[in-house]
């Protein structure tokens, strides 16, 4: 089984370049209306504009806000300091600072174009 997240985004292509340059993943798909992000030859999440219906209809409510209140998007990382100084690079909102969990790993909590929270962390022991 594969968890296939996806969130929806005002802008694809720009939110799409924002996690490509974050979590070094890259495009499989493309476009302005939905994307496929994959790293290592596997799907790690898909963004989906906002007003775009397709055949399935709205999948939220942009006027409803905070976007994913209660759901992290948690991204166990091999390159954890680099992943840290490209969300630096790319000025992201961070909510904790990168630091050492409870866990035995570190993770750094950012928020990203659209206000999802994103974790970064490094491998669990």
């Amino acid at each position: 089984m594969q968890l296939s997240p996806l969130i929806c985004v005002h802008d694809v292509a720009a939110s799409s370049a924002w996690y490509q340059h974050l979590l070094g993943c890259e495009s499989g798909h493309g476009g302005s209306e939905y994307e496929r992000l994959n790293a290592n030859g596997r799907l790690v999440l898909q963004l989906h504009q906002w007003e775009v219906e397709h055949q399935h209809g709205p999948l939220g409510d942009p006027a409803l806000r905070p976007y994913g209140n209660g759901v992290l998007l948690w991204f166990e990382l091999d390159d954890f300091d680099a992943a840290v100084a490209r969300a630096r690079e790319l000025q992201a909102d961070v909510v904790k600072e990168a630091y050492f969990s409870e866990n035995r790993n570190w993770e750094c909590w950012l928020r990203d174009r659209d206000g999802y929270t994103v974790v970064l962390t490094s491998p669990l022991p």
